[in-house]
């Protein structure tokens, strides 16, 4: 059995990605001719952080530079749009029992690409903010606050298993060395076909809840 769990955020534990989808479609309206390739390329990137899609956007689709002020007023446009909308997403099946069974077993962390006071406010909002020891995000990279909960807990790799919904959180927990469980939403493509280390893929926290249970002690 694990000794922490760590969880995305979007997809994970709110069905939030659609919203930051609709997003970046609107944020990205002015230039119609790429925003069918920006939306594609946040797609293809779940688990990346909203600042890195903004500096690959404009260097290698729009080829233009971005400024500090033009990143900045993106930035805050973006979180106007995202913030309130995924505050009132619906949770993943089987979230809020699952955590609440897990904390008593576990201590649970988020590590998210969302910007982290964003990230907290609307852990807050949903009122399961007291849930998780800690709530990690953007913009220090995922691989960076895994290796903070190793060395801070004095954990063995094999000790933690991260549950994430893309491949960039597969990737994060293969260059730290942990565990992986992928989650993959019902009628979406399999984002984890032919990734090896995967321990399990789930469809929703139920699935993730039974798995747990069955292992403890």
């Amino acid at each position: 059995m694990p000794n922490v769990i760590i969880l995305d955020f979007d997809g994970v534990i709110l069905e939030s990605v659609s919203v930051k989808t609709e997003a970046f479609r609107t944020l990205f309206s002015f230039s119609p001719e790429h925003v069918d390739e920006i939306v594609q390329f946040h797609i293809d990137n779940g688990g990346m952080s909203r600042f890195d899609k903004f500096h690959y956007i404009y260097m290698e689709i729009l080829k233009e530079d971005l400024p500090k002020e033009k990143f900045k007023t993106l930035s805050d446009r973006f979180s106007e749009l995202v913030e309130k909308a995924v505050a009132q997403a619906p949770f993943v099946a089987g979230a809020p029992e699952f955590l609440i069974w897990a904390t008593d077993h576990f201590p649970l962390y988020i590590v998210s690409a969302t910007p982290e006071e964003e990230l907290k406010r609307i852990a807050r909002q949903r009122g399961i903010d007291h849930l998780f020891r800690r709530i990690y995000g953007s913009p220090i990279k995922k691989r960076a606050h895994i290796a903070q909960i190793l060395r801070e807990n004095h954990l063995e790799p094999e000790d933690v298993i991260f549950i994430g919904d893309a491949a960039n959180d597969w990737e994060a927990a293969r260059q730290c060395g942990i565990r992986f469980i992928g989650r993959n939403k019902p009628g979406d493509p399999d984002r984890f076909d032919g990734l090896p280390g995967l321990e399990l893929k789930i469809t929703d926290l139920r699935d993730l809840n039974k798995y747990l249970e069955s292992h403890l002690c």
